[in-house]
């Protein structure tokens, strides 16, 4: 199994951030005629969630490599044993396989709508069907299921890291977004987030 994550890990995040984030800002931003990131590059809370997330994506996807290409350094990054074993790691799998289509999918019923960041200068439709009438935010319960999937299929005390930093960042993030959103759509999005949990 070890073998086969060291191919799978790497290929799978490439394929994930590719299509999720990659191609999906190239098609918005031929739709509206903008750039869809819109991450300010400031020491405004947006700004400095926004590097800190970047950052921990670098990290993880450094991490992948290194564990694809230099496996003995595994045992260097405290891996928990008790979680250590065959299912755990097919769980894990499940998990990354769930969190890149549910990811795909919420992203195709955001539509134009979708960014990377907070856009103040566009006003935006308030998508709340298809997974949106789920969950307020499933492209970040989508990013949270594959932090736990790396987890459980490489389980140590960095991915913990990475999931517990990540969890932490996208909590923050939904916040600023709820904020913004409070303002921009007022009862409008009240009225959701009376109706749809946060999350799940």
């Amino acid at each position: 199994m070890d073998e086969i994550l060291r191919l799978t890990l790497p290929i799978y995040f490439i394929i994930y951030f590719g299509l999720a984030f990659v191609l999906k800002s190239v098609i918005v931003a031929r739709r509206i005629g903008k750039n869809p990131l819109v991450l300010p590059k400031d020491d405004s809370a947006f700004g400095l969630i926004g590097l800190y997330f970047k950052l921990t994506l670098i990290a993880m996807f450094i991490y992948v490599l290194a564990y694809a290409f230099f496996p003995t350094w595994h045992d260097n990054f405290l891996p928990i044993i008790l979680l250590d074993n065959l299912t755990v790691k097919y769980i894990g799998l499940g998990l990354l396989t769930v969190a890149l289509a549910w990811t795909i999918i919420a992203q195709g019923h955001m539509k134009n709508s979708w960014r990377i960041g907070i856009d103040t200068e566009t006003k935006t439709e308030l998508v709340t069907t298809g997974l949106f009438g789920l969950s307020r935010n499933p492209i970040f319960f989508g990013m949270i299921l594959s932090l736990l999937g790396l987890f459980l299929t490489t389980p140590n005390a960095l991915t913990g890291l990475f999931l517990v930093l990540g969890y932490i960042l996208i909590q923050i993030q939904i916040r600023l977004e709820e904020e913004f959103l409070t303002k921009e759509h007022g009862q409008k999005y009240e009225a959701y987030k009376q109706k749809v949990r946060r999350l799940i």
